[in-house]
């Protein structure tokens, strides 16, 4: 009886996407009337709010006749009525940049999974001014995720009330926009710590000049560390984020008057490229004549040759957090500060210094 019903079931079913066949898209009239309840009903479980209003098995109805039916929610429609875009926007620096890709990939990810899209803006000069890539950004996306090394891109686009959420800005003033971190603070010091504990005193910071919270953490957090350091010795290089730069900037330190250091801890990864190029470029071995560290955790950390030790980044998660935070923000959910953590990975670079 159950088999004869089931079947008589699906053939109607059948019938009414048969009906269907040569008109306009099936609706969710349609998919009202051939489970047998309200629309109201169909938008409740169909949008994932059925909970609680609605008995599980009316809710198997509906799915059921949405899928035979193979009725998609039309999305131009809701977000007619809902008066947005479904679209956010990621304000980045540069794309050359595998943390930034590995961002998006986070972000788009989250998006997708809630209908929306994301449209990616690397700011042309990588850290400098953008213009608005629509003429009108408010007419065009719902809100914006932005990277702080992008902050200047942000000028005429997020002015105006847009939905706005920060990433690697440290936390943000009470009734500011919400912000999604990581804890760069708690990662130099373990990059300090494990160097320290190998033994080295000397230590020269090879630092991004880039004026932004996530660089200016990590200055401070170096100097802290090793003012309780006896007989430490810390000195500064700065320079762009960009292997060239890195390299002459690992030359100056590497040939400095005085003694020495026998460890240069990087900014990035790509920066500490640049120290291991200039280390064998004066006839130095990494780690025997000098330890080099990194901070990011790129493909380039295990490519490089001794593997580079550095402080792993949750770069995905930091795009998917993002995206969820300004979800949130758009639905008028509360928006916490968000801290991610982030991990030292020791490798073949480091290692303890020679004997003087």
């Amino acid at each position: 009886m159950s088999a004869t019903h089931g079947s008589s079931r699906g053939t109607g079913f059948g019938r009414r996407r048969a009906a269907l066949a040569g008109s306009d898209r099936p609706t969710s009239r349609d998919v009202a009337r051939a489970a047998g309840v309200s629309q109201a009903t169909v938008s409740l479980v169909l949008g994932g709010k059925w909970r609680g209003r609605v008995s599980e098995r009316t809710a198997d109805a509906v799915r059921r006749a949405a899928g035979e039916l193979e009725y998609r929610p039309n999305l131009a429609a809701r977000s007619l009525r809902l008066g947005r875009t479904r679209t956010a926007l990621l304000v980045v620096p540069a794309l050359t940049h595998e943390y930034f890709a590995r961002v998006y990939t986070g972000a788009a990810r989250v998006a997708d999974e809630h209908d929306f899209g994301v449209v990616l803006y690397p700011s042309p000069e990588g850290t400098g001014p953008a213009r608005d890539p629509f003429g009108s950004a408010r007419a065009a996306i719902d809100g914006v995720i932005a990277s702080s090394m992008a902050a200047d891109a942000l000028s005429g686009i997020a002015d105006g009330g847009l939905p706005l959420v920060m990433l690697d800005s440290g936390p943000g003033a009470a009734g500011g926009p919400p912000t999604v971190d990581l804890a760069v603070a708690d990662g130099i010091r373990q990059v300090v710590r494990h160097l320290v504990g190998l033994g080295h005193r000397r230590i020269t910071h090879l630092a991004a000049d880039v004026d932004t919270w996530t660089f200016r953490v990590r200055a401070q957090t170096v100097r802290e560390e090793l003012a309780g350091v006896a007989g430490a010795e810390l000195a500064t290089e700065r320079c762009e984020l960009d292997v060239g730069p890195a390299r002459a900037a690992a030359v100056r330190a590497l040939t400095a008057p005085g003694r020495r250091p026998t460890a240069l801890l990087c900014d990035g990864d790509v920066l500490a490229a640049g120290a291991c190029k200039a280390a064998r470029g004066l006839g130095l071995r990494v780690p025997d004549d000098v330890s080099v560290s990194g901070f990011d955790d790129l493909s380039l950390a295990t490519a490089l040759d001794p593997e580079l030790t550095t402080v792993r980044l949750p770069a995905e998660d930091v795009g998917a957090r993002g995206m969820s935070a300004l979800l949130a923000l758009l639905d008028g959910a509360p928006t916490p500060p968000t801290e991610l953590p982030v991990h030292l990975i020791p490798r073949a670079s480091t290692s303890p210094p020679p004997t003087d």
